[in-house]
């Protein structure tokens, strides 16, 4: 019997993961497909580059409850069984994953930081807290949104540890490890001084557009313009000797 709850958690939780709140709530509001524009990707952050931040925001509610509901309900349904924490986390990291990987989109999803910080304030929310001040510290002093999530997931674990909660510990290692690979490509621009920062502009909208130099071929071409509309020269009449 116990192994069925797991597998229920497992393919609930991920079911719900799956959802594109993202994809669906832009398309709703006529805004056509999220993924078409900015990085391709359906979390709130490109969400946001609509324009729209009641959409945006809409979006970073939504994912990030997912793997809190998928735990809390969970938990509801486990409640006074053996290994009950272990259910409700096995739910919260498949909707987790679910987001990450949504059957629904082709296994294309976000990259799961709204999503592990829901998961971890419905299952142990000292750990959200701590993690959530360790991003805005971060955030407020380098201005780089992906290394502010990368240090505060990565802390949760140990501070699992810490706090005595080693199941906590098992699976937000897990999910880190994941975060840490989804965010690769920001890895790689954190290392090369290219990822932009937190309220950076590009700088073709920042610079005004300087004048495009007269192609080649408009100067040829007007020069037998100037030598039809100059009236030529004519040589003065020799004066008779006298």
């Amino acid at each position: 019997m116990l192994p069925l709850y797991f597998i229920l958690a497992a393919v609930g939780g991920y079911l719900l993961g799956s959802v594109p709140f993202g994809l669906v709530i832009t398309k709703a509001a006529g805004l056509g497909d999220i993924r078409s524009i900015g990085s391709g990707n359906i979390g709130a952050t490109n969400v946001l580059r609509t324009g729209r931040k009641d959409l945006a925001l809409a979006t970073l509610l939504l994912d990030a409850g997912k793997a809190g509901i998928a735990l809390l309900i969970a938990r509801w349904l486990s409640d006074g069984m053996p290994q009950q924490t272990l259910i409700e986390l096995t739910a919260g990291t498949a909707a987790f994953v679910g987001h990450c990987f949504p059957v629904w989109l082709k296994f294309k999803g976000g990259k799961g930081v709204a999503t592990f910080f829901g998961l971890l304030f419905a299952g142990y929310w000292p750990l959200a807290l701590l993690a959530g001040v360790t991003w805005l510290a971060i955030a407020t002093i380098f201005r780089y949104s992906s290394l502010a999530a990368l240090v505060a997931v990565g802390i949760t674990p140990i501070a699992a540890l810490v706090a005595g909660v080693p199941e906590h510990a098992a699976f937000t290692a897990a999910i880190a490890i994941l975060i840490f690979w989804l965010h690769r490509a920001n890895i790689a621009r954190l290392r090369a001084g290219t990822e932009p920062r937190i309220g950076d502009k590009k700088k073709d909208e920042e610079a005004p557009a300087a004048a495009a130099p007269e192609p080649p071929s408009a100067v040829v071409a007007a020069a037998p313009l100037v030598a039809e509309t100059t009236p030529p020269i004519v040589p003065a009449e020799p004066t008779p000797e006298t």
